[in-house]
């Protein structure tokens, strides 16, 4: 039997980012890692969810507009929540479709995968199509959730007015009328609603790649085991 193996998401965004700050340039770059920076000082990072705590008991909307349970969802086995910031964003675009590729593999340890943006179902519905999704993308209506779990926070003007200039017009594709964005973040939960580990990093360029989500589902009670040269943590862990 052959292993099937896997481009790393970081080589990914590595690769894409190169790119961006080409096209964008040294000042827009500077900017954007000014401002990433100040929200990771902003005490932000202390408000998050961590490992131990319950996952909030709320009903999301998928891209069809039906209700979907989270608690529910955690009660049948391991869930795993992975948070974008949009549709509009590459870098949600490169991690959902990596998270894609290892659907099976997810499901073979009984896991549950979601996706959360505080975009509209309009909208996540063309993010599910686009990128060719078998997993539900959900609505975060008004960030109720991602306020539950410490990590909705609110654009600096310089950002908006960067964002404003890109076209990127958060309030109507959230449907809030609201400059605020969740950080970038992935939870992985117990069967039963519990938070095993929590993956948040303001830096929207890092993100939890899904052989990591699959290490700590391997190491949660009666899960099936990784192959070891799998098994590995990285930071941000919280």
């Amino acid at each position: 039997m052959t292993t099937q193996t896997h481009a790393s998401l970081k080589t990914e965004l590595d690769a894409f980012r190169e790119g961006w700050t080409r096209r964008v340039g040294a000042e827009t770059a500077t900017l954007v890692a000014q401002d990433i920076e100040n929200l990771r000082q902003s005490g932000l990072l202390d408000r998050v969810a961590r490992a131990g705590s319950p996952i909030p008991a709320l009903r999301l909307p998928n891209a069809a507009g039906d209700p979907v349970n989270l608690r529910a969802l955690a009660e049948s086995g391991p869930l795993v929540i992975v948070f974008y910031r949009g549709g509009w964003c590459p870098d949600c675009n490169l991690e959902l479709r990596s998270y894609q590729k290892r659907l099976a593999d997810f499901a073979s340890r009984g896991a549950t995968l979601v996706a959360v943006s505080p975009e509209t179902p309009d909208d996540t519905l063309d993010t599910a199509e686009k990128n060719g999704l078998a997993f539900p993308v959900l609505s975060d209506v008004a960030g109720r959730l991602a306020d539950a779990l410490g990590i909705r926070f609110r654009l600096s003007p310089e950002i908006e007015a960067l964002y404003r200039q890109f076209g990127h017009d958060l309030p109507a594709r959230n449907g809030d009328g609201e400059w605020s964005l969740p950080v970038p973040a992935t939870f992985v939960v117990e069967r039963g609603g519990t938070i095993a580990a929590a993956f948040v990093d303001p830096d929207y360029w890092h993100r939890l790649d899904p052989a990591d989500a699959l290490t700590v589902l391997a190491q949660l009670p009666s899960a099936a085991p990784l192959p070891s040269d799998e098994i590995r943590r990285p930071h941000g862990f919280r």
